[in-house]
């Protein structure tokens, strides 16, 4: 697969716990921090304290190739126990588009739940890479003749750090009771 076409990962687990208890876990912007190798801080932006469509908030990242980074990540989709979808921008330039665009993001990430046998919650986490210019780009910008073998490795790494993520949500929710 190559990066112009919007390559994409999804993972799932089923959690027993209820949907308002997990929404409230993936509605936490800095808890994917705490359990992701990649993603280091997120802060609300714009005086923001809870998602809601329009929000933004902004991620610290870090990656051995490629070291620290930031970016400006915008609330599209916001379905109470159902959606939390955000767009990813590049405030600062550094991936090569000089103008971050939330409509041509280099990212679009989110968040689905749905309800499961015996009260359980099934939770989706997705990514697509692109449109905008990303990491992945620079890497294929090195390296044009391994664009697929690239990609390819990316969305394992993407992968593998969804699936903590979502094993570190399914952790906590089925701490406590279901509610």
């Amino acid at each position: 697969m190559r990066y112009a076409d919007g390559p994409a990962v999804t993972t799932e687990t089923s959690i027993s716990a209820s949907l308002p208890r997990v929404w409230e876990l993936v509605t936490d912007i800095g808890l994917p921090a705490r359990l992701s190798p990649e993603l280091q801080s997120a802060v609300w932006l714009d005086g923001a304290t809870v998602p809601a469509p329009g929000a933004r908030f902004e991620g610290r990242n870090n990656h051995p190739l490629l070291g620290t980074w930031r970016t400006h990540s915008h609330v599209r989709e916001l379905v109470e126990h159902r959606s939390f979808a955000w767009v990813v921008t590049d405030p600062d330039g550094r991936f090569g588009d000089d103008a971050p665009d939330p409509d041509r993001p280099l990212a679009t990430w989110r968040f689905d739940l749905s309800p499961a046998p015996g009260g359980a919650t099934l939770l989706r986490h997705t990514v697509r890479l692109g449109p905008a210019r990303s990491g992945v780009s620079l890497a294929i910008d090195r390296a044009p003749e391994r664009e697929e073998a690239i990609v390819a490795i990316r969305l394992e790494e993407l992968r593998a750090n969804m699936t903590a993520t979502l094993e570190g949500v399914r952790s906590l929710a089925e701490e406590r009771p279901a509610d």
